[in-house]
C-alpha cells in the first residue's frame, strides 16, 4: 500500500483520482494549491506524488524544486491538459518524474504507480513475426483494436469514409484496409484506384475524376476515364481532398448526389458506383475554421469519419513495427539483422512526429548503414529530421531557465495552437481562464 498525494485544483478530477487510487488499495490526500502542498509535506512523506502542473498560485516546477531542496524522494506525475508538457520538459527532469495528460484512465494511474513509463519490450517480439491485420496493418495497442473493429463495421456498408490523421500516419494503408475488408465481406475483388487531390494541377481536374472524350481540350489525343469509372464497383480512394481548390468542389459534390459523371466535353451521364475513401491531415476543426472544404461535402465525404491515432498514442506498437521493417529489409537484401532490448526501448522513448513514415525511414536508413556480416543494427545518435528540429526551435527549453519562462513557454505554445483562444487554452492546460489570465497578466509581454 502506498501513499499517494495529489495536488490540483481540480475538485472534480481528484475526486474521481482519489476513488480510482484508494479501489487500487492505496492511501491518499489532497492538495488544491502550492501553499496547501507545502503545508502537507511538512508533516507528512509519500511514495508518490500526482502533480498539477499549473496551479492557482504558481506552477507544479516550484513544487519539484522543493521537493529536491529537501530530502524526501517521492515519485512524482506532472499532470496537464496539454500533450506538448512532456516533450518540453523530459531533458529538464530527472527519471523519478513522469508525465500524464487529461483524461486520465484507471489504467493511466495503474501505470504511473508501477513507476512504469513503457512497457518493455519483450523477446517475443524481437523473433516473433506481428500479425497483419486485414493484410497491411500492424498493431496490438487499445487504439488499433478499436480501429480494426471500425474498419470491420463499416466494410459491410458502402459508406463514404474520410480518414483523418497527422502526416504519415497511414492514411492510405488504413484505405486500402477498408477495400480489402469490403471484397472479403462481399467475396468480391473489385480495383482499388487512388489519386492525390493535391498533386493535381487545377486545370486537370475535372479530367482526373470524371475523364474525357478525345479532343476535349488541347492535349486529349485520345479519350480518357476518370477515377471514379476506374473504381468501377471498387474503391476510390481520394488523397489530400482538403487541398482541392474550392471552386471545383461543386463538381465533387455532384457526383457524391447522384452517382453520375460527365466527361470532359461529353453529353452522356455515366453511372459510377464505387465507395469513396478520402483523407486528410487536417482535423475538423482546421477544415471547418479554414474553410477548405464545403460543409456539404464534408457531410458527403465523411458519413464514417475515422481518426488514426499517432504513433506516440499508441507506442506498446513500435516494436512490432519495427520488427517488421527490419524483417522485411533482410529479406530483401538476404541479410540478418536483430535488435536488441536497448535499441527497441530507444525506439519507444521518442515520440515520431513523422509517425509510421519516419520510423520506417529511421530503420532503413540505421539498416544501409549497418555491417552486412554483423547482425546487429546501427541506430543513429540523434532521430530527429530536419522538420522536427525545425519545430523544435520555435518552442525548445533548456536547462538553466527558470520555471517561469517554462511556464510562459508553455502558454505561448498552446495559445498558439488554438489561435490565440483563451478559454480553449486554459481548458488544453487544465487551469480556470481567470488563472490564465492572471499568468498574462504578470508575464506582461502577452496581449489579452
Amino acid at each position: 500500500m502506498l501513499n499517494i498525494l495529489l495536488v490540483d485544483d481540480d475538485e472534480e478530477f481528484t475526486n474521481v483520482a482519489c476513488h480510482i487510487i484508494e479501489f487500487l488499495g492505496h492511501d491518499t490526500s489532497t492538495a488544491s494549491s502550492l501553499e496547501e502542498a507545502y503545508q502537507i509535506l511538512e508533516f507528512n512523506d509519500f511514495d508518490h506524488i500526482f502533480l498539477d502542473f499549473m496551479l492557482p498560485d504558481g506552477s507544479g516546477l516550484h513544487l519539484i524544486d522543493h521537493i529536491n531542496k529537501s530530502n524526501k524522494s517521492p515519485y512524482i506525475t506532472l499532470i496537464t491538459g496539454h500533450p506538448l508538457v512532456k516533450g518540453m520538459l523530459s531533458s529538464l527532469c530527472g527519471p523519478k518524474i513522469g508525465y500524464l495528460a487529461k483524461p486520465l484512465q484507471r489504467e493511466d494511474l495503474e501505470q504511473a504507480l508501477s513507476h512504469k513509463t513503457q512497457k518493455k519490450p519483450s523477446k517475443k517480439n524481437d523473433s516473433s513475426m506481428p500479425t497483419k491485420h486485414f493484410d497491411c496493418l500492424i498493431g496490438e495497442s487499445k487504439a488499433m483494436q478499436e480501429l480494426y473493429t471500425m474498419i470491420e463495421r463499416v466494410a459491410r456498408t458502402q459508406a463514404n469514409v474520410m480518414l483523418m490523421g497527422e502526416s504519415g500516419v497511414g492514411k492510405e494503408v488504413v484505405a486500402q484496409a477498408i477495400h480489402y475488408a469490403t471484397n472479403k465481406a462481399n467475396n468480391s475483388e473489385y480495383e482499388l484506384v487512388a489519386s492525390n487531390c493535391g498533386a493535381i494541377s487545377k486545370d486537370l481536374i475535372t479530367s482526373e475524376l470524371f475523364g474525357h472524350e478525345k479532343g476535349a481540350f488541347t492535349g486529349a489525343i485520345a479519350k480518357k476515364e476518370g477515377v471514379f469509372q476506374r473504381a468501377g464497383n471498387g474503391t476510390l480512394f481520394l488523397d489530400e481532398v482538403t487541398e482541392m481548390p474550392i471552386d471545383m468542389q461543386p463538381n465533387l459534390l455532384r457526383v457524391l448526389e447522384n452517382k453520375k459523371v460527365t466527361p470532359v466535353g461529353g453529353a452522356k451521364e455515366i453511372d459510377v458506383n464505387c465507395r469513396v475513401i478520402s483523407a486528410s491531415n487536417r482535423s475538423v476543426a482546421e477544415i471547418a475554421e479554414k474553410k477548405c472544404l464545403r460543409e456539404d461535402i464534408y457531410f458527403r465525404l465523411a458519413v464514417f469519419p475515422i481518426s488514426i491515432p499517432a504513433l506516440r498514442e499508441r507506442k506498446e506498437d513500435i516494436p512490432l513495427l519495427a520488427n517488421t521493417f527490419l524483417n522485411e529489409l533482410n529479406n530483401e537484401y538476404d541479410r540478418n539483422h536483430q535488435w536488441d532490448a536497448t535499441q527497441l526501448q530507444r525506439l519507444v522513448d521518442y515520440d515520431w512526429p513523422g509517425n509510421v513514415r519516419e520510423l520506417r525511414h529511421t530503420i532503413h536508413r540505421a539498416f544501409i548503414m549497418s555491417d552486412p556480416q554483423s547482425a546487429s543494427v546501427e541506430l543513429p545518435k540523434d532521430f530527429r529530421s530536419p522538420f522536427s528540429s525545425i519545430s523544435e526551435q520555435k518552442h525548445s527549453l533548456t536547462a538553466g531557465q527558470t520555471i517561469e519562462d517554462v511556464e510562459k513557454e508553455l502558454i505561448k505554445v498552446t495559445l498558439a495552437d488554438v489561435n490565440g483562444n483563451k478559454s480553449l487554452a486554459a481548458e488544453m492546460l487544465g487551469i480556470s481562464t481567470k488563472t490564465l489570465y492572471n499568468r498574462l497578466h504578470a508575464y506582461g509581454d502577452f496581449k489579452d
